[in-house]
Formats: structure tokens, sequence, C-alpha cells
């Protein structure tokens, strides 16, 4: 039965610690594998197991799901000697929920293939607050059966799943959406200085943003960053540019010209040269006002003229 199921988690950061603690809360076996003690505290508090090894990790789960930061952790934990091509079996499913590139989850994917082990691609578009309400959504592409399988746990921490092939689509369908996220930030930061040369407030703008035909959930949910200009990282510039360079050699692996995409991550090359790598990835909107003459206190002065 699905619900008895061991769950094995790999990577308990931003994302991985709200999306285990909601598996552990739908009453599933939960072993988690995170070597920063502090990372790990909420979940192990909440009745979560540790496995101090890989090897313990693959030993107690049926299923072993992985939230890593990039392609050398995911090379390191599975493909490296003694990782977990070597260490799971046949009939064990592997779940990674990162965005990686296509080029090594297919490297992967052989791999396991060999070994009779059913690997599933299942990156998440939300956020932190999303996850630990169970609202993200899943994109998935593996075995079939294998979905199938899982999907209860996945439905732990998501409101929508969508299988959408037994490949790398995926994999490619996660690049797509960050493709649009990204140039979202730029577009938006790009039009809001338009408009506050225009003697227009921030917040007037997105008022009518939010209500208009460009609205996007996205946007409403940066609404409140931008108006205070508040831009601790939900999603940093950093890992926005690695995002975008996944993006770029998938474009140039199949031979697909992205010239906006492009310019895009040029962008973030900038606001990483100005110091803004670790602010959220939105913060770009005060990169283009600083490339417009416009100080933050001649925008702070003008915002403050028009309350008056």
């Amino acid at each position: 039965m699905t619900e008895t199921l061991r769950v094995g988690w790999a990577g308990i950061g931003k994302m991985g610690a709200p999306m285990s603690r909601r598996v552990l809360e739908n009453g599933y076996p939960l072993y988690v594998y995170e070597p920063l003690p502090e990372n790990r505290a909420s979940v192990v508090a909440q009745g979560a197991n540790v496995a101090h090894s890989l090897e313990d990790l693959a030993e107690a789960s049926d299923v072993m799901m992985l939230t890593i930061p990039n392609d050398a952790v995911l090379r390191q934990l599975t493909l490296a000697p003694s990782a977990l091509v070597d260490l799971l079996k046949p009939g064990q499913i592997l779940v990674e929920m990162s965005t990686v590139s296509p080029e090594i989850s297919a490297e992967i994917a052989e791999a396991l293939g060999r070994k009779g082990v059913a690997y599933l691609r299942a990156p998440v578009s939300g956020s932190t607050i999303t996850a630990s309400s169970g609202m993200l959504s899943v994109m998935v592409s593996g075995p079939e059966e294998a979905y199938r399988k899982i999907e209860p746990i996945l439905a732990s921490f998501s409101s929508k799943r969508f299988y959408l092939g037994d490949g790398e689509e995926a994999r490619y369908l996660k690049l797509v959406l960050n493709a649009l996220v990204g140039a979202t930030a730029a577009l938006l930061g790009e039009a809001l200085t338009l408009g506050l040369k225009g003697n227009l407030s921030v917040e007037t703008m997105l008022n009518v943003i939010c209500e208009s035909a460009v609205a996007s959930p996205l946007i409403a949910y940066k609404r409140d960053l931008l108006v205070s200009r508040n831009f601790d990282p939900a999603f940093s510039v950093s890992q926005m540019m690695k995002d975008f360079d996944l993006i770029l050699g998938a474009a140039k692996s199949d031979h697909v010209p992205m010239y906006l995409a492009s310019m895009i991550r040029q962008q973030y090359e900038a606001a990483f040269a100005d110091g803004l790598a670790e602010k959220d990835f939105f913060v770009l909107f005060e990169q283009y006002e600083r490339l417009a003459g416009m100080t933050r206190d001649k925008t702070a002065a003008s915002e403050t003229l028009k309350a008056i």
C-alpha cells in the first residue's frame, strides 16, 4: 500500500524542509539525510529519523526524494562511487525534484534503468510559502507506473500534479517556466522605472497591473516586496543565474535561438557585479532605476511628495 511506503529525503534546505514536513505530517515514515544539523532540526523535532549516510538512507527507504542545489551535487549524490546508483536496488524509486539540466538527468536515468530502479523527474513550481501550505505544482516525467505509485506522497505538498511523459519532459518544462519567471522580473523592473519617470508611484502601478490583462500570480506574490523594497531573497540573483545557464545550455544543445534569454542573463550578471548576488531576483528593478539615473533618494522623495 502506498501509505506504508518509507520515504527518504536528501537535502533539507529552504524548499526541502517544508516539503518533507508535509510528507511527515501526512503519516509517511520519513528518513532525512542532511549534513547540516541546523537544517534538519525542525523536521527531526517533528519525528523524522536521521540517516547518517547515503547508505543508511537507501537502506531505510522505498522512495527516495532529492531537493538539492545543482548538477554538481546531484552528480555527487548519484553517479559518484558508492553513491545512489550503486546503493539503490531494483524496485526502489528515486524522485529528483530540483532544477537541473536535462543532460545529467538523462545520464542518471540510463544508469538507474540498468539497475531496475525507477527514476522520476519531478521539479516543482512555487515558493517556500506554497510548499508549507501544500500548494506547490509538480511536473513529473519518467515511468508512469512509478508516478502513480508515489502520487499520494507528492499530494502531501502539492495541489497540482502534471504527468508529462517518460523522458526529460519535466526538466524542459521547468526550464520553460523559469525562463518566464526570470524574464518577468527583468521586464517588470524596466516598465516600473519608466512609470516612475512619468510621476507614478510603484504602489499605484502595481495596483493597476495586478488588475489588468498582464496580471499574474508571480507579480501579485512579489507586489509587497517591490512596494517595500525589501529584497530579502526568496530566490536569489545567483540562483536565477544558475537557472538561466541551464536554460541557455539546453537551448545550445538543442539549437534553439533564445535572444531575449541571453540578454536577460546578462542583466543578472550585471546585478551580480553590483553586489546583488544574494538579493531577491526582483532587485533588477532597482538596478534599472540606477541605469535611468534615478537614485534611491530621488525615488523616495518623489513618492513622499505624491503622498502629501
